[in-house]
């Protein structure tokens, strides 16, 4: 039996996944556990969940979603992932074109805008992140957990004129 806690203490993550049979009846196709993943720049951990290619999703695409390519923040399309943001760690000041969704699974994360203006965010709590520049700082010394779901939108315009995407160098 599978350990429900990676090799970094952390909790696995389980996914189920549903499709449908040759009948159009629902089915579980899949499930999972498994641990998020260092990324390069070395402040978090992520686990992509689901991606999809295209806003509205194909719900005819087969492919795992999972193995899609979505870059840190997103390429096109949707996609959810769990990211463990590492304790005294922040990310790069970003902004991408997309609706984010943060839902804090454990622990709490600062949010700071570019200004400098900053917002402490508590288990349970929800970022909507709307093309913002912004970036995730782990004042606390337990690993915060974040779920998000990202959309891609259409940049945010000012005056008429697209806000440019600035996206961290580590994609």
């Amino acid at each position: 039996m599978m350990s429900d806690i990676s090799d970094s203490g952390l909790p696995l993550v389980q996914r189920v996944v549903t499709g449908h049979d040759a009948d159009g009846r629902a089915i579980f196709k899949s499930e999972d556990l498994s641990p998020t993943r260092m990324i390069p720049s070395g402040d978090a951990a992520f686990l992509t969940i689901w991606s999809t290619e295209t806003v509205p999703a194909d719900l005819n695409d087969e492919r795992d979603g999972r193995d899609l390519p979505t870059g840190l923040t997103l390429e096109r399309g949707s996609v959810i992932r769990i990211t463990d943001m590492l304790p005294g760690k922040e990310s790069p000041m970003h902004r991408t074109n997309s609706i984010d969704y943060g839902i804090v699974l454990q622990g709490e994360i600062e949010l700071e805008l570019e200004d400098g203006r900053k917002k402490t965010i508590g288990q349970g709590g929800i970022i909507i992140q709307r093309g913002t520049n912004h970036l995730w700082r782990n004042t606390s010394d337990q690993v915060c957990r974040i779920a998000f779901i990202l959309i891609e939108a259409p940049a945010y315009l000012h005056n008429g004129q697209p806000l440019p995407e600035e996206k961290p160098e580590h994609q």
